[in-house]
This record gives C-alpha cells, structure tokens and sequence, in this order.
C-alpha cells in the first residue's frame, strides 16, 4: 500500500505518509510548559508508528496562545520539555514537528488583551481586540523568529506554521478581518505581506535542510472571505520559503460547515496541482483506506488523522499488521499475537 510508504521531503523521511496533525491538548499551566501528559501522549503516537507528528498549536508569545493552557515557546525555559518529547518520539522512528502560532483576537486567556489586524471581533461573544501597529507587527514577526530558533534547540525536524483557523496569519490574510488601509491591508499581496515577513524571518534561522510546512485555510465559507483561488495566489507569492502545505478551511468566523469524511481533500488536490507544491490532505480521514485513495490518486503527499489517532494511538501500526504488511511491530506488543 502507497500510504505506508517511505516519503522525503528534504533530508527527512518519513516512514509512511500519515500524519497527526496538531491538536490542543489545553493540558498546560499558565507558563506554557510541556508535562508529563504531554510526553506521554506524543510518544505513544510515535510508538504507533505515525509517519509524522506535529506538535499542538504552541505560542509564540504569551497572548498569542488560544487559552491560558496551551503550550508555549516564547522563552527559552521551554525548550528542555519539549526536547524531552523531541528526544521520545525519535527513539520510535518518528518525525516530528511544532505548530507555531499567534491566536490574535480568537486567544481568551488573561496575559493581556488580544491584538489582531483590525478592532473586529471574532463573535460577538468575544472581547474587542487591539489593532496591531506597524511596530507591534516587526515584534510578532519577531518572536516567530525566536521561536523557530527555540524549536531548532529543541531538535525539531520541521516547524508548521499556523496561517489557519481564524488565529493572526489567516485575520491578516482574510478581507473579513482585515479592514487595514496600509501595506499590510487592502488588496490581496498587502494581506499576504505580514505571513510573508515571517516566513523571510524563520528561513533565516531555520536550518535550510529542515522543512517548513504552513497550515492555510483554503476557504472562510462566507462571500467577501477568502477563496479556494485567492489560496492558490497567496501561496504561490510565499512557496518559496516553504516545503508543504497543510491544507483545511474554516474557523476565521463562526460558520455552518457541512463536514463529510474527507472534505477537505478537493482543496488539497486542487492546491497541489496550481501550486506545483507538496500538500497534506485533512478532514475527517478516519479510514486506511480513504487514506490510500488520496496517496495513490496523487490527490495529496500525505494524509493527517486526527480523531482517529486520539481513539486509537495505534491505528497505523494495527492496520499495518492486519494487512500482514512488513511492518516493524512493537517487540514489547508482539506477544499479543502469539
């Protein structure tokens, strides 16, 4: 099967093309610190045997988290807990990535009040957010920056970058939330400007051998937001500076999504194709086999699984063995097939 399959994409490969795609535990304390929970809980994907893990959603600054619980890296006292957990999922033949991002107006804890592109709310539940200067701009670009550097110290293989689900990349790049009237507003390459900035920023420091992936929402489902082809344009003005794209839709405003198993893929295709650039396809992908439909029919380079992977750490490792796959299974498990 194609889905178990080597995959490499610059000096890392892959030991089969799936992927756990970043998902908050909210199971940190108010520092941002890696624990116990948050070993266990990676290391055990590693043990079954996921070709990819790509760490939750992480801050890059203390108001730039989605919830007081999230995971940080905006100081260097995180690197040795997430060197930890670096260190664990390697010792089972997995790769491993960091998400780094800024929530902007969507992040609801009480470091300080939440900044976006524009004072526009989220909902109307939600606190009005400080628009962003020009020089509080140069400083979020900088500690993505920092934060890269932190994730390199702490062994990463590749870091993704959060342009997705409504948090500060994606306020910039939608029109929806971004009602700014200087170069980083406006048209569509103004909005683009600030992921740009930051992607220039992270290549810096970033190890040229070491992938980049960015995660983009490929559609806002509400007329005036963005679109399947202003995603296309977007990418192809940043894809220099990155390795693969990771591709969902949604979560910039609150919205009806009619979600169906893989319904997302289409928009993964799709990008593949006008972008000539690696895409990961996600979207209710439960099924080893909806995984091998969009491997071998190129519709994706790889495929991200998220609920099943919480149900079942295992998932890729069983279906393997129930396919009798030459598959290298646990020696500690093996005895529950004797």
């Amino acid at each position: 099967m194609n889905t178990f399959k080597n995959y490499t994409l610059k000096n890392t490969n892959l030991k089969n093309r799936i992927v756990m795609p970043p998902m908050c535990m909210y199971s940190s304390d108010e520092k941002g610190m890696a624990n116990d929970f948050h070993y266990t809980h990676y290391v055990t994907r590693a043990i079954g045997a996921v070709g990819l893990i790509i760490l939750e959603s992480t801050g890059v600054v203390e108001n730039g988290r989605t919830t007081d619980n999230d995971l940080g890296i905006w100081d260097d006292k995180h690197i040795d807990g997430l060197k930890k957990i670096v260190n664990g999922v390697k010792k089972y033949g997995s790769k491993i990535a960091i998400q780094l991002n800024h929530g902007g107006r969507k992040y609801t804890g009480t470091a300080s009040q939440a900044v976006a592109p524009s004072a526009v709310k989220f909902d109307e539940r939600s606190t009005l957010p400080k628009e962003l200067t020009r020089d509080d701009i140069k400083e979020i670009v900088l500690n993505f920056k920092e934060a890269a550097k932190r994730a390199d110290k702490a062994g990463f293989d590749a870091i993704e970058i959060h342009g997705a689900h409504g948090y500060l990349i994606h306020q910039f790049l939608s029109p929806l939330s971004n009602l700014r009237k200087d170069e980083y507003g406006e048209n569509i390459k103004n909005r683009t400007r600030f992921l740009k900035e930051i992607l220039q920023a992270v290549t810096e420091v970033w190890p040229k051998e070491k992938v980049i992936l960015l995660r983009v929402s490929a559609y806002d489902y509400k007329e005036g937001g963005i679109t399947l082809n202003d995603m296309i344009e977007i990418i192809n003005e940043i894809k220099e500076y990155i390795d693969i794209v990771h591709v969902s839709t949604g979560g910039l405003i609150p919205a009806e999504i009619n979600a169906y198993p893989g319904y997302q893929v289409n928009y993964s295709s799709i990008i593949k194709e006008k972008c000539n650039i690696p895409t990961i396809a996600v979207g209710l992908i439960t099924d080893i086999n909806m995984a091998e439909e969009i491997i071998s029919n190129d519709r994706a380079d790889l495929v991200a699984v998220g609920r099943e992977l919480l149900r079942n750490p295992y998932f890729v490792l069983n279906e393997a063995k129930t396919r009798n796959l030459d598959f290298d299974y646990p020696e500690q498990y093996k005895g529950a097939f004797k």
